[in-house]
């Protein structure tokens, strides 16, 4: 019986670089309060939202996407010759097939790059650079573009008073290549289907037609937050323990940009020293979903908040429900 030669990948796996796109257009709280009644101060009080960005007709998913992916390979010192496969997360990419990583792909100039894309909500990041670390330890590829990008603007419904202020639009990047040292810690995912209602696309689109109203993002909010700070501050504390890292030993905190009581709650629950640097960058870029890591990893660094070699816990939760952690070294 013939033996399968082995892969040859790297022992490990690590963030190289980083790179984010946001829009040109920023949106104050001023626009939003022309089609809901609400007030700027209760906007900020319930979401910590400020502004957002708002993509305009050129700025497609593809295009915002090389805009930050471009960035991130210049950072990781690399050529996009060198990446191997390009995963994109997104779900405001409106063509079932082909997928937009192949479009991307090839705008990049890549050689040919495995290419495909996943729909993990606000998870998917998380998920990305899962997948990521996987080639790149198994050697099916040596470098991975790990993207999430999202024109939620597309789909949100102006009229609906507890979700219009919440969606920006943007583009976040990274590189994961071969590491001689662990730097991505095991990443604690999972489900919660039963759950799936609290999240979701309002009409599917074969009924769009019938409907005569274009789908948008729906939530029960307040379902959304209990399970976002109670559960989600578990998962949070496993993906440490997995890592082998005490809240104490952790330099940056980025969870998904949702709101930012959310994020309040899970510092406290999480008991994190004041020593930790936490991601607020829902305050002007509002809630880009897959994108929302990344474009508050990419800031935090781009402003010294955070440096290269800090320890940072990374959370995503959203629709499905689905949700991923991970501790990993900043590029």
């Amino acid at each position: 019986m013939a033996k399968i030669k082995p892969s040859k990948g790297s022992p490990y796996a690590r963030i190289l670089g980083v790179g984010g796109y946001r829009p040109v257009r920023v949106v104050p709280n001023e626009v939003i309060l022309e089609t809901i009644d609400s007030s700027d101060e209760w906007i900020r009080s319930r979401s910590g939202i400020e502004t957002r960005h708002w993509a305009n007709d050129e700025e497609t998913v593809a295009a915002m996407s090389v805009e930050a992916s471009g960035k991130a390979i210049a950072d990781a010192g690399i050529t996009a010759q060198q990446i191997g496969a390009v995963v994109v997360s997104t779900v405001s990419h409106f063509k079932q097939t082909p997928a937009v990583a192949t479009e991307i792909a090839d705008k990049l100039g890549t050689n040919k790059a495995a290419a495909f894309d996943i729909s993990a909500g606000c998870a998917g990041f998380g998920y990305g650079l899962t997948l990521a670390k996987g080639m790149v330890v198994e050697g099916s590829a040596e470098y991975v573009l790990v993207i999430g990008v999202e024109r939620l603007s597309d789909l949100t419904d102006l009229e609906d008073r507890a979700t219009a202020f919440l969606f920006g639009d943007g583009a976040g990047a990274v590189v994961v290549g071969p590491s001689k040292e662990p730097a991505i810690g095991p990443t604690v995912w999972g489900s919660e289907g039963d759950k799936s209602e609290t999240i979701k696309q309002t009409v599917p689109w074969t009924e769009y037609d019938s409907s005569g109203k274009f789908p948008a993002i729906t939530q029960e909010g307040q379902a959304v937050f209990r399970w976002a700070v109670f559960e989600m501050a578990k998962v949070a504390k496993e993906a440490l323990d997995a890592a082998g890292i005490s809240a104490d030993e952790l330099d940056v905190f980025i969870p998904h940009q949702a709101n930012e009581r959310i994020i309040d709650s899970m510092v406290k629950t999480l008991k994190l020293p004041e020593t930790v640097m936490v991601a607020r960058d829902v305050r002007t870029t509002g809630n880009t979903s897959a994108a929302s890591i990344p474009l508050a990893m990419e800031r935090l660094l781009a402003t010294g908040e955070a440096k290269s070699g800090d320890t940072a816990l990374v959370i995503g939760f959203g629709a499905g429900l689905v949700y991923a952690a991970t501790v990993v070294t900043l590029p």
